[in-house]
Formats: structure tokens, sequence, C-alpha cells
């Protein structure tokens, strides 16, 4: 058997999220299908992150075992002329049996845009949340985070439904960047909770607009109130940016930002 590797991107508004699910068409699914009518063998496939309905990947991991005979620099080129145009596969390796692609990962980096320009933008429209009602204040918006760095217990931004048993995880780094009138909110933790990065827009643009105050954001996270917490930021500003490995296993990408650079100029 071999074990290969993928980077893939995809657009996430066309599918109920990454994991198969009976009833609806998901990028698993979709990836396995693909990898089956090459090979015509039922493969599963695992990814770095689980990413929801709605969410997009610039630089998703996976790797599927498999006893076929395709160069694994191959695999690449294959694939993508069996997936459709929203799901490419940027590059293909072999890697070790003891490798995973997400147990393997040190972290995960999720990025959230918000386009606030008051003018909508059609070609921002299915990659960012439009939040025009207000001008946002990132300062105050950054103030919010103070604390919210290292391992805690993120149970009040943890959607309902979860599987998880525990709550806690740890966030190595966030940051709040705004080019003219797009801001991005960037995430980098260990593990991320059903829903946690779309909570944690949701509040911090409550901050924003200063419909609360960065200490009641603070008090809701570290004191777990979950019934607080109830705006959350719609999916398609989401994106999977990449996972981080101790030892890239790829040639071509180097823990690289695949995202693309984006820019909203305002308008006078």
């Amino acid at each position: 058997m071999t074990r290969v590797a993928l980077i893939i991107q995809y657009d996430g508004s066309l599918y109920s999220g990454w994991q198969r699910q009976p009833k609806v068409i998901s990028v698993q699914e979709t990836l396995e299908n693909a990898i089956y009518e090459l090979s015509s063998k039922k493969t599963k496939t695992y990814a770095a992150g689980r990413t929801d309905a709605g969410v997009h990947a610039a630089g998703q991991v996976v790797h599927f075992d498999i006893d076929f005979v395709i160069p694994d620099v191959k695999w690449a080129a294959a694939l993508n002329g069996k997936l459709p145009e929203s799901i490419r596969v940027l590059e293909s390796v072999r890697v070790s049996s003891e490798w995973h692609a997400c147990h393997s990962a040190i972290y995960r980096h999720y990025r959230y845009l918000i386009n606030n320009n008051k003018m909508p933008n059609l070609f921002m429209n299915k990659w960012s949340w439009h939040r025009y009602q207000k001008s946002l204040d990132d300062s105050n918006m950054r103030r919010a985070l103070n604390g919210i760095k290292g391992e805690h217990d993120f149970f009040a931004f943890q959607k309902s439904g979860s599987k998880r048993l525990s709550s806690i995880t740890t966030i190595k780094d966030i940051e709040i960047i705004r080019t003219n009138d797009l801001i991005s909110v960037d995430i980098k933790a260990t593990g991320f909770l059903y829903g946690m990065v779309r909570s944690i827009v949701g509040q911090l643009v409550l901050v924003g607009e200063n419909k609360i105050t960065p200490d009641i954001f603070y008090e809701r996270w570290t004191k777990k109130k979950k019934n607080e917490v109830l705006e959350s930021a719609p999916a398609k500003g989401l994106c999977f940016v990449n996972a981080i490995y101790k030892e890239n296993v790829f040639t071509k990408f180097d823990n690289n930002d695949l995202f693309p650079k984006f820019k909203i100029f305002g308008f006078s």
C-alpha cells in the first residue's frame, strides 16, 4: 500500500462540508469518487481539518492509502482530470505510513474575511461577509482578544451538536488586519471546536459595532456563557488556509499561505 498526501483547494459554497454525509454532496465523497474512477478501488480519505458546509479551503491537506500503480506525483493531474472545477489538487506526494494528515499536524490556520464597505462587491461576495451597517472599530476588536492566546476552555464558542469530549484547545495566534474596508481575522490553533471560528468572529463584530464591550467578550468565553453567544458569522467568509507540520512533506509548497490576496478600496 502507498500513502499519498495531497494539497487541495475547494469552493465550499457548493458542498455540505468536507465530511461525507448521506443525501448531500461533500468534498470528501467527491474526492473519493474521483479516486475510484481512476483506480476502481474504494478508498477512504483523511483531512487535516473538517470544514463545515459553505466553508472554503485554500490549502487543505488530505491523505489516502491505495494499492494502485500511479506515481505519487501524477495523482494531482490525474485527479484534476476527474474532479469538478470547484476542487483542485495542487500537489501530490508519497509519505510514510506513519504520517497522518490530521494527527501529524501541529496546528491549523483559518482566515475569516469581512467586507466592511457600504457598497457590495460581486467578486468578493462568495468569499466574505458583507457587514456594512456600521464601520467596524478594529482597534476595539483587537482589545477584546487580550488573554485569548494559549490553552483554554472555549466551550462558549462551541456550537451545539459537537461530539468532541473536551472543549479545551490551544490558540497559538490570532490577528486582526484591516486593509481599507477589508478586515481579516486569522486564527491558528492546535484544534478547532465545532463552529468555533465563526462564533468568535460573530462576537468580535459585535465588539466592533460597539454593541458589546471587549470586557463582555472576555467574560463570555472565560466564564463559559454559551447562552449569551448567539451571533455567529456566516460560513462563506471562512477559509481553511493551511495545516502546519513538523516537517514539510510537499515539494512545491513550503507551508505557504495559499489564500489569494484580496483588496477592497473605499468609495468616496
